[in-house]
């Protein structure tokens, strides 16, 4: 049965996808001054990339690519297929929103970046200097210095240091109300002795942080404090543990840097329980080379090149070397959210805009036409699909019951009916890019096998019959969502249990979840079955081999654990990400956990996406105007759309 209840316009939590298994992989760490730590992931010969694949009708699916160009636009329009949830607001960053976010690397610049072109090519995972132009890490790998970029100015003139930087980190920490994991659920300091608050905050107003006075200088260079400042330039970051991807924390979301003088001017952070609205639709000015114009709320934002603009002069060759500094190739940019796919499709057609969001039901007037290219992930992207099977409620709080559920699921009928057949399996919570920590221990995927589905249910005498209907919640406005849905509540009457489908809107979805914490207490809520992002894709919110391991089997996870899921054999493998440099240890404790989670099936985990957008479909360009372009290093758990200013033009 299907319920159909309130809908509402599109809007939802962020995240996305990732695929196939790859071979080894090599890890390095390097520690250098001069040019900064950076972390490599290498797939062995053999298994690199495929930089085009041909469709039967012709269009092309290409990994993102930065293609140099001296051509330009007055104005690029691009078609976004849903507005950015809490609009314009950096401050949101902290709870991993806005998503998406279309100002990432446009308008807010990393203070450590990706080298792209190696992540999405060659499956390389390689830590750059962004804002930070190096950094350091002290032998006993807890103390991580990072040195600033200098004469760099936020786009209304104020200048870009240290101070600023600390204020951000610090306005996060108290707008998490003083959460240990305020860092993207990552327990990385001992908060304990950082007294940072209200009054904190008003000496930041009263002192500014351009040249502070003083008073705000002796707190900001406590060396106590596991965040400080040496000087304007410089920044320290003292962890409780050892974290040797620590850079890769700051790649998106709390390292894209905002400025907190010009914040502290028009209200101030606002409070933990209600942050400053004011930056919905008057966004904080970031250092990038596109500055916002115009917000018209649920309808478009307008960009203009940002005329003080640090990396205006940079050479082409500094530009090949790290793509997201391009100054862009349009002097206007206006990115326009349509709900109605067809209306994306036909704008597309008729160039009225240059690239298109393209959901599903609309994909085969792509793949037609020669003149289209879209976004196709690499085998070891991280966007992923995963239905939560709630412990805390009956008739899933039985162990047999969701080991059966994952065996009566027919996943090959899921991405033909749902994701258009473009879906590889997995084995989660970790996706397939990081090797060293992917399926260790190498448990099988989950199979469909009815017979195995019923014997599990029969050998722990298990009586389906006596179930209630098993609560399935779905997103409105989500085609792949309902489809994945009815193929899921049609496989499991083969077991004899009943599935009620809720179409539910975006508000009414996502009120019951939050921390692991808040999701215990709204099991009842949430349901039986709740696919993690309503069956959108899922994508990392850091760029580190422990993020799904501390999203979604995590006990301080602050969103991502929809079913609320923990066992201290798993949350010792969690901790460790964060408790030791020992790689070795940290494998062995997370290959019982491995084991310990594919036992207790807290997930069905559905599969890695091959095209970009989350709801299914990609982004879509006629390759005879646009040559080129990059997307977010976070396979779009950050941005669906183009990193704009790296588009580029034949």
């Amino acid at each position: 049965m299907i319920f159909i209840l309130v809908s509402a316009k599109l809007l939802i939590q962020r995240k996305a996808i990732s695929r196939t298994v790859v071979s080894a992989i090599v890890l390095i760490i390097i520690v250098a001054a001069a040019a900064g730590a950076y972390y490599t992931l290498t797939l062995p010969r053999g298994t690199s990339g495929t930089t085009s694949v041909q469709t039967s009708g012709g269009a092309t699916g290409l990994l993102p690519t930065y293609v140099p160009s001296s051509k330009s636009v007055d104005t690029l329009a691009i078609d976004e297929w849903v507005w950015p949830i809490d609009d314009l607001n950096q401050l949101y960053a902290l709870s991993e929103l806005p998503w998406p976010n279309w100002l990432t690397y446009t308008v807010y610049q990393p203070l450590v970046s990706v080298n792209e072109t190696a992540e999405y090519q060659q499956g390389t995972i390689q830590y750059l200097p962004g804002l930070a132009t190096s950094w350091t890490v002290s032998s006993d790998g807890k103390t991580y210095t990072f040195n600033l970029r200098q004469n760099v100015q936020f786009s209304n003139g104020d200048p870009f240091n240290a101070y600023q930087v600390w204020g951000q980190m610090y306005g996060f920490y108290y707008l998490s109300g003083n959460s240990s994991t305020w860092l993207e659920s990552y327990n990385f300091f001992d908060m304990s002795t950082a007294r940072f608050g209200p009054s904190t905050i008003a000496l930041m107003q009263q002192s500014g942080l351009i040249n502070p006075n003083s008073r705000l200088m002796s707190i900001m260079t406590d060396s106590t404090w596991p965040i400080y400042v040496t000087g304007p330039y410089q920044i320290v970051f003292n962890l409780k543990s050892p974290f040797v991807w620590f850079p890769g924390a700051f790649v998106v979301f709390d390292g894209l840097i905002f400025d907190v003088q010009w914040l502290l001017q028009n209200g101030g952070f606002g409070t933990p329980t209600s942050f400053n609205s004011y930056f919905n639709q008057h966004p904080i000015p970031g250092t990038g080379p596109y500055a916002v114009t115009q917000v018209v709320q649920n309808s478009y934002v307008k960009f203009s090149q940002n005329q003080k603009y640090w990396g205006k002069s940079l050479s082409a060759a500094e530009i090949a070397a790290q793509p997201i500094w391009d100054p862009g190739h349009a002097a206007n940019v206006i990115v326009y959210y349509k709900p109605n796919n067809i209306a994306r499709v036909t704008d597309l057609q008729n160039k009225v805009v240059h690239i298109s969001a393209v959901e599903p039901s609309e994909w085969p007037v792509i793949t037609a036409n020669p003149s289209f290219s879209f976004v196709e992930q690499p085998p070891w992207a991280g966007e992923v699909s995963l239905l939560g099977l709630n412990g805390h409620v009956y008739p899933t709080n039985i162990t047999a019951v969701r080991q059966a559920i994952v065996h009566a699921i027919n996943y090959t009928d899921v991405y033909a009916k749902a994701y258009q057949g473009l879906m590889t399996p997995y084995v989660g919570p970790e996706y397939p890019a990081w090797r060293d920590f992917y399926n260790l221990g190498g448990v099988s995927e989950y199979k469909y096998d009815l017979n195995l589905a019923k014997q599990l249910l029969t050998q722990n005498h298990v009586d389906t019959s006596k179930f209630p209907s098993l609560t399935f919640n779905v997103q409105a406005g989500c085609e792949s969502c309902t489809n994945v849905a009815e193929v899921i509540q049609s496989d499991l009457s083969s077991i004899n249990m009943t599935v009620d489908i809720h179409v539910i809107s975006t508000a009414q979805y996502y009120s019951p979840f939050g921390s692991y914490q808040t999701n215990l207490q709204n099991a009842q809520q949430i349901g039986q079955l709740a696919f993690v992002n309503s069956g959108f894709g899922w994508s990392p919110a850091t760029l580190t081999p422990a993020d799904y391991w501390v999203t979604f089997v995590n006990n301080a996870s602050i969103w991502g654990n929809w079913p609320a899921y923990s066992h201290p054999t798993v949350q010792k493998c969690v901790d460790a990400f964060t408790s030791t440099s020992d790689v070795s240890m940290i494998q062995s404790l997370c290959t019982a956990a491995q084991k310990q989670i594919f036992d207790d099936a807290p997930y069905a985990w559905i599969g890695l996406f091959k095209l970009w957008l989350p709801p299914g479909g990609s982004l879509v360009w006629d390759h005879n105007t646009v040559k080129g372009f990059l997307v977010d290093p976070v396979w779009n758990g950050q941005n669906t759309g183009p990193v704009f200013n790296t588009v580029t033009f034949g």
